[in-house]
């Protein structure tokens, strides 16, 4: 599984413009390598989505547990319909504040290209977002 990294503008976003709970979250896929200082989706060079399903992640749930905050999100299946990629990276950013501010990134080891009908499961078991 690949290793969760964060933005480093993420932690001030998500305090000060977010609303964890209720925000659409989305995947962006790159074959260039995020650094932490990037902040928004701007900063990302995509690939082009003609041919993949939906990006958009659900909320699994949103609570806060003696002061710490836990979002969880449910594993996203991303199928193709058609060539996709080169990507290595699997970007989530915030879709629904302003700039699309980016939160994490994934880095697969090695470019991936789906073809027509494979499917990509972004698992994000064991990665909730967490404020304590």
């Amino acid at each position: 599984m690949a290793t969760y990294n964060k933005f480093n503008a993420w932690a001030e976003t998500m305090v000060e413009a977010a609303n964890l709970a209720s925000d659409q979250f989305v995947i962006a896929l790159t074959d260039s390598a995020p650094i932490a200082s990037n902040s928004a989706l701007a900063d990302i060079t995509q690939i082009s989505y003609t041919n993949l399903s939906s990006r958009n992640v659900s909320t699994t749930s949103s609570s806060q547990t003696s002061g710490t905050y836990t979002l969880v999100l449910a594993d996203l299946v991303m199928t193709a319909s058609g060539s996709v990629g080169p990507f290595r990276y699997v970007v989530l950013y915030d879709d629904t504040v302003a700039g699309d501010p980016l939160v994490g990134w994934w880095d697969y080891g090695s470019s991936i290209t789906m073809a027509n009908t494979e499917t990509f499961t972004v698992d994000f078991t064991g990665a909730a977002i967490t404020l304590s």
